[in-house]
């Protein structure tokens, strides 16, 4: 059947009609719509980080010392897992086992032994794990977890100290526990008030709290963390200097009566642009470097000795200096030094470190 131009004109123009009318949100302009989108997104997205904020204001309130209060148990928390010989337990599922993974985590990189238990691959055997000194950690929301039971009846069975990080002391988990961190009552970020969130971000910064405090407790230090983290550039800027310095006869080294000619030979054989000075028992008196040379150049270098051109007072590093901080002195300077002699406590060279080792070493 043939259609009429006319029809075709006011088929096309009912088209254009009903996208306009697709196109219009809320009396919004044709091309606002995603522009508004964006905005309504932006200003949830407040909503959401106002609101755990607030949940995390609680928890510092919370943590207030008084006689039945979190602040109490959690130091006891603190006392009786730094003095306990095992190690600490986590256990949790849903995205409480999540969080409690990332906790878990971030004990044991910080000095207190650790493993997270799955509690279905607990139910199925992974109970044999658990040892009589250990401590259970259990995080449950609820608290009212049904696939902890299994962990659970074990700890008390055998007598294991069984920790609990709920909303809800007074659940059955919290009952159980011989010590719980109870989380205050705070909103969800979700609209519906269901999804994890506030929640999460509590339990999450209470683990922090806590695995900090063992931390401090430990006397954990900078080496002490670099022994657990060797990979990465984060195990690079723990390394010590002494693990990438140059020893023995690498090291370019003369004596303050060596003549600059002998001086440039060092240098040039060496490659680390500059040369340590000593004195008659080995102690390190001066350095020359590249650029000492230069100012020098018109001198006799024959007759010219090393302790007339060097610099009396170079920087130098300790062997047990991180190479991270290293790094930063050798930049702090206007003019950059490029390299560190590394020195006993009698001030004699046990090495020499340059700035392409740490680089090389993934320090930066």
């Amino acid at each position: 059947m043939l259609r009429s131009p006319q029809i075709d004109r006011d088929r096309e123009r009912g088209d254009r009609e009903s996208l306009m009318i697709q196109t219009v949100h809320e009396g919004r302009p044709v091309g606002s719509t995603a522009q508004a989108a964006a905005s309504d997104a932006i200003a949830l997205a407040r909503g959401v980080l106002s609101t755990e904020q607030a949940g995390l204001a609680a928890l510092s309130d919370a943590l207030d010392a008084d006689t039945s209060g979190l602040g109490t148990h959690f130091s006891a928390a603190v006392d009786r897992i730094a003095a306990s010989p095992g190690r600490v337990v986590v256990s949790g599922i849903g995205k409480s086992g999540h969080v409690g993974r990332k906790i878990q985590a971030t004990l044991a990189s910080t000095g207190t032994p650790s493993f997270f238990l799955h509690p279905s691959e607990a139910s199925h055997g992974d109970l044999g794990m658990v040892q009589k000194d250990d401590i259970v950690l259990m995080l449950s929301h609820s608290g009212e977890t049904p696939e902890l039971a299994d962990i659970v009846a074990y700890a008390r069975r055998f007598d294991i100290f069984l920790m609990a990080m709920t909303s809800n002391a007074g659940s059955t988990l919290g009952r159980a526990a011989d010590l719980c961190l109870c989380l205050p009552v705070a909103s969800e970020a979700c609209p519906m008030g269901l999804a994890p969130t506030t929640s999460s971000v509590m339990q999450l910064a209470l683990g922090d709290a806590l695995s900090i405090a063992l931390l401090d407790r430990r006397r954990f230090s900078a080496s002490d963390f670099g022994v657990f983290h060797p990979g990465g550039h984060l195990g690079a800027s723990l390394r010590s200097v002494q693990a990438l310095m140059h020893r023995g006869d690498a090291m370019p080294l003369g004596t303050a009566a060596t003549p600059l000619s002998a001086v440039i030979l060092e240098m040039t054989r060496k490659a680390f642009g500059c040369m340590g000075v000593l004195d008659d028992d080995g102690t390190l008196i001066g350095l020359i470097t590249d650029a000492d040379l230069r100012k020098a150049i018109e001198r006799d270098l024959n007759h010219t000795t090393a302790a007339e051109v060097m610099n009396p007072a170079p920087m130098t590093a300790a062997p047990d200096i991180l190479a991270a901080e290293a790094l930063r002195l050798m930049n702090q300077r206007s003019r950059p030094v490029t390299s560190l002699f590394v020195l006993d406590t009698a001030r004699r060279p046990l090495g020499i470190v340059h700035i392409h080792d740490l680089l090389r070493a993934g320090v930066a």
